[in-house]
């Protein structure tokens, strides 16, 4: 590597929120960055808005929700020539109010396509470009979320997450089935099934890889970024209400720039190379508080859950 090597890092999702702080923040850093994003015109407006140095990042069409669009997107980036680093999986949908699902392309329910089927495509197509940097120190990282979890009080409102024994992943996950357990369709839980995989992922990528690559992979979650984009689609008086509910009453909100922040540190601090940890902020924000590893929801711990969504995802994505 020569002296004006910069180390990279692909971030999906960085048009807006999370994504776009993080992507903020590391090339604040220094990294340049791959902004994987499915509306180039808006990444480009707002990477200049925020002030991302010219130069210091590549903006790439994705759509997670569809495989051909996350294959099209690992042709595009190794076209670049650049080596990779890190990869953030970052990229979310949450529509919390629509009565019948919609579709991916492949046909598979949206927001488990999105969510976690593009981004386990996407781990597996670039895990040979990550192992191929010369850096001594590479990282894949899924973002996390509170409501994956029912032993914490963001998690226990209902419906709670529930994978089941996996059988409309098992089935083949097409029309007329619509969650990841078979049961009837539940766009809130159909977000929250899907960051479970997340979290399964992670576990089950750290279990295969990391012995044999060194690659550090890890969840995070940067406390309750309550008036991130990711909320858009939700009732307008929730919009208003949740960020002052989670200001005045909980203790628990996070700025969008402070996320970013977050994810830059899981990403590139030293503190944070331990592989297979979830690691949190927690939902009482106090100025300095520090992160800690914490204890995952039992289902996104169950090793043999874990192996088996690995093993049905194969399936859906053409990887197995």
């Amino acid at each position: 590597m020569d002296a004006n090597w910069k180390p990279t890092v692909i971030i999906t999702g960085a048009s807006s929120g999370v994504g776009l702080y993080g992507a903020k923040a590391l090339a604040d850093r220094g990294w340049h960055v791959i902004m994987a994003c499915r509306d180039l015109v808006k990444a480009q407006t707002v990477a200049e808005q925020v002030g991302m140095p010219a130069g210091s990042y590549t903006i790439l069409h994705i759509d997670t929700a569809s495989l051909d669009s996350v294959r099209k997107f690992v042709q595009d980036f190794r076209a670049t020539g650049r080596y990779l680093e890190a990869l953030v999986c970052n990229a979310a949908i949450y529509m919390p109010l629509i009565k019948e699902p919609l579709r991916s392309p492949e046909g598979y329910e949206l927001t488990v396509a999105t969510n976690h089927l593009g981004h386990f495509l996407m781990c597996n197509l670039l895990m040979e470009d990550l192992k191929r940097s010369p850096a001594p120190d590479k990282r894949l990282v899924l973002l996390g979320t509170v409501t994956h979890n029912p032993d914490e009080l963001g998690g226990k409102i209902p419906p709670q997450p529930d994978l089941g024994e996996l059988k409309g992943f098992a089935e083949g996950f097409k029309d007329p089935i619509t969650m990841i357990d078979g049961k009837k369709f539940e766009p809130v839980k159909a977000y929250k099934d899907s960051k479970v995989c997340n979290v399964l992922t992670m576990r089950e990528l750290h279990r295969r890889y990391h012995t044999t690559t060194g690659i550090v992979f890890s969840s995070f979650y940067p406390g309750c970024v309550a008036d991130t984009p990711l909320f858009r689609n939700h009732y307008p008086l929730f919009q208003k209400i949740f960020p002052w509910f989670q200001k005045n009453i909980t203790g628990g909100y996070v700025s969008q720039e402070l996320a970013g922040e977050r994810l830059a540190e899981v990403v590139a601090d030293p503190k944070y190379n331990q592989s297979g940890i979830y690691w949190s902020w927690g939902n009482r924000q106090k100025e300095g508080r520090e992160s800690f590893a914490q204890k995952v929801s039992p289902q996104a711990r169950d090793d043999a859950k874990a192996e088996r969504v690995w093993d049905l995802s194969a399936k859906l994505v053409g990887v197995a």
